[in-house]
């Protein structure tokens, strides 16, 4: 079964691992991170495990049970309880509602870890596939994205509530 992770240092060479499998897929519906990225992988890992501790945003992986990354789940916090939500599945585990199912566990868990109340996230016209994970999980088209904010694509924001789930709840 695979779990949810908080972003940790020895996470670095199985994220690699999943952003160099799934380049070619990922710039299919979103912009291709750039050689610049991939060749410096680790001061980037570094540098958001600095944003982590200090409170600017929580990362997370999907991890399987074979250490093998299937997938990043970012909340960047931008102020007033409003968190943005950011996300790529591996394309092997695409279409098996993956994405849909941890998106939803990040939003139950927003509020009561991270003291979220509202979850934003943005995706262009041509991601049919996010579209439909974030309607899927809750969210609600809420207007235009400004093209600076998805790849310099036309898009849009989609918003929901973040759900304060109490231990033994479920």
């Amino acid at each position: 079964m695979p779990e949810l992770q908080r972003l940790r240092v020895d996470h670095s060479a199985a994220i690699l691992a999943f952003e160099t499998a799934n380049r070619a897929y990922f710039a299919t519906s979103i912009s291709d991170r750039g050689d610049e990225y991939f060749e410096n992988f680790t001061e980037r890992h570094h540098a958001l495990l600095a944003e982590q501790e200090a409170g600017i945003g929580a990362y997370y992986v999907l991890v399987d049970e074979d250490g093998a990354v299937l997938g990043r789940f970012n909340l960047v916090f931008v102020g007033d309880g409003v968190g943005e939500v950011g996300y790529r599945v591996a394309q092997h585990v695409t279409g098996r509602g993956v994405a849909t199912a941890t998106v939803r566990d990040l939003c139950s868990f927003a509020a009561s870890r991270h003291g979220v109340r509202t979850l934003r996230a943005a995706t262009s016209r041509a991601n049919v596939a996010s579209q439909r994970v974030l309607l899927n999980a809750g969210f609600i088209e809420v207007g235009p994205a400004d093209p600076s904010d998805i790849g310099g694509q036309q898009g849009s924001w989609y918003q929901r509530d973040a759900v304060h789930v109490s231990p033994g709840d479920g």
